[in-house]
């Protein structure tokens, strides 16, 4: 009998150590990508509430332009409030590789008047962990304007 049980306790001496393997090669890849989603996630949160602080500002900030082209001095300021949380444009970005060039200003005009601004990012680009994702268009927010026009 005891020989019997030294026989069965040396034959199972590498399960261990293969079923670690086995599980290893099907868990890391899961980790991995539940990483990077949760990564693309939070920085996609990131950037729709600097697109939603952006647009609320451009929506109040006065409209110095009677074209569907707004000035340069109200684009800067709202591209610098959605980059940097100012509309200064000091710090840093408030998501990584975030330019100014990412934001889109788009006032929905009725005659010389806008009716509503819509803020977007456009060619951010998101480096997660195995791939790149790039945000065309997404985030978005539109906020009706309540603002004053100025040329008048």
């Amino acid at each position: 009998m005891r020989r019997y049980l030294q026989l069965c306790w040396s034959s199972s001496r590498g399960n261990a150590m293969l079923e670690f393997a086995i599980s290893a090669a099907v868990l890391l890849p899961a980790f991995a990508g539940t990483f990077q989603f949760g990564y693309t996630f939070f920085t996609y949160n990131k950037l729709d509430s600097a697109v939603r602080s952006g647009a609320r500002y451009a929506s109040m900030r006065t409209y110095d332009s009677s074209t569907s082209t707004p000035s340069t001095t109200f684009t800067t300021a709202v591209q610098n409030m959605v980059v940097y949380g100012n509309s200064a444009g000091t710090g840093s970005p408030l998501a990584p590789g975030l330019a100014r060039s990412n934001v889109e200003i788009l006032p929905n005009m009725s005659g010389s008047i806008p009716q509503s601004i819509t803020v977007r990012i456009t060619g951010y680009q998101v480096d997660a962990v195995f791939t790149t994702f790039i945000f065309n268009a997404k985030p978005s927010t539109t906020f009706t304007y309540t603002g004053t026009p100025s040329p008048f």
